[in-house]
């Protein structure tokens, strides 16, 4: 019971961690926009003026005031947005008796993969893991997927 609080938690902290990350690269980030919605004119492919054109949109639409900056309280709303329609198609696609809620029964099962995960995390093979060995999980992942959070700008 241990190991599955620790990887919820791990699943709650790094979705959070890297939320304002993936909303900042835009377009494509995540799972969260359909081919359609990025391939304006329908013609089977998406360009780059497309993905530009889309970031631009989701941009302004959570500058609610108009002066061209995205305030805390904006961020949050956009955040809170997106959180709500994540739960929202979360409960359209695990609640099988369709209650509104999510039982134990209904939660899908570990990652086949979540073993090897718990071992690369678990770097001094003690069977937990550290503060330490987390922070640099998290380090790890960050270099790799080259996130860059919004006081950071990428230099070219």
């Amino acid at each position: 019971m241990k190991l599955a609080g620790l990887v919820a938690g791990f699943v709650l902290v790094t979705a959070a961690a890297t939320a304002s990350t993936v909303w900042a690269m835009g377009p494509g980030a995540g799972p969260r926009h359909s081919f359609s919605e990025l391939d304006v004119n329908g013609d089977g492919k998406i360009t780059m003026e497309e993905m530009q054109g889309h970031r631009a949109a989701r941009f302004s639409g959570a500058d609610t005031d108009g002066n061209g900056m995205l305030s805390r309280s904006e961020l949050e709303a956009e955040a809170q947005a997106r959180a709500s329609e994540h739960v929202t198609r979360m409960l359209e696609r695990l609640d099988s008796n369709k209650d509104g809620q999510l039982s134990q029964d209904e939660m899908p099962e570990p990652r086949k993969n979540m073993g090897r995960f718990f071992g690369r995390m678990d770097a001094d093979g003690d069977g937990a893991i550290s503060e330490e060995e987390f922070a640099q999980m998290q380090q790890r992942m960050s270099e790799r997927h080259g996130h860059h959070g919004f006081g950071e700008k990428k230099k070219h």
